[in-house]
């Protein structure tokens, strides 16, 4: 389940990434890690994703243990 006070809305910042991403998402996280959350997801019929804008216009979507508030 989402982290507590993660909400559609949400100002996060990306503190890490379990898999491997391709390179333009790798320098958008080191240009700025912050984005804002644009709804959620279910990844595997259990856990839930949160799909994020970062600052840049970028969209994808991360565990909620990747996140935490800005």
């Amino acid at each position: 389940m989402a982290q507590a006070g993660i909400t559609i809305g949400s100002k996060v910042r990306v503190t890490r990434v379990r898999d491997r991403i391709p390179a333009g998402l790798v320098a958008a996280l080191k240009a700025d890690a912050t984005g804002t959350v644009k709804d959620f997801r279910v990844t595997d019929g259990t856990g839930i994703g949160v799909v994020v804008e970062l600052s840049g216009g970028t969209t994808t979507w991360f565990f909620d243990d990747e996140i935490t508030p800005a």
